[in-house]
């Protein structure tokens, strides 16, 4: 039998936050406004604790976070996948196009993600994605992680990741 424990971290830091304008789409048709939000970037993880106390560095975590925070904040998202919405590059402008609607952005202002909609959901995913595949955790004996993203107090998506078992 294995004895060894395993302790669960909650990385909550005010300083993993980003600010983005954005529109969720709804359909083909119906989109929301552009519109911003400040949202909030939390993390837990379950992983065995090692004779000194501690599961790992988990400032690694914190730093994959805050940069993912960083590179998004004060920018337009844009989905890359949404079946609703596509994108064109022009000499100066990146237009998204959505139900015969050219919406122009500058470039320097505008950020695309291969999500299919800018929703909490989809930006849990997006961020867990980045946390489990930098290379600074993959000697890391993980066992299971979730990333949360919330828009609002009360509002969260909520991406899961578990080691395969075998």
């Amino acid at each position: 039998m294995n004895s060894k424990k395993t302790s669960r971290i909650e990385i909550a830091k005010q300083a993993h936050k980003f600010s983005i304008a954005h529109f969720t789409i709804f359909s083909a048709t119906e989109r929301e406004n552009l519109h911003g939000h400040n949202f909030q970037v939390e993390c837990q993880l379950n992983a065995p604790v090692g004779d000194d106390g501690l599961i790992f560095d988990y400032g690694i975590i914190k730093g994959i976070l805050h940069n993912v925070c960083h590179e998004l904040d004060e920018h337009v998202v844009l989905p890359e996948t949404s079946p609703h919405l596509s994108i064109e590059r022009e000499d100066e402008y990146l237009i998204a196009i959505f139900n015969k609607e050219r919406l122009p952005f500058l470039y320097r202002d505008v950020i695309t993600l291969p999500i299919a909609n800018t929703t909490v959901e989809e930006f849990s995913h997006y961020f867990l994605n980045r946390v489990i595949d930098d290379p600074a955790l993959h000697t890391q004996d993980i066992l299971e992680m979730s990333v949360i993203v919330s828009s609002t107090p009360g509002q969260k998506g909520i991406a899961r990741w578990e080691r395969n078992k075998g």
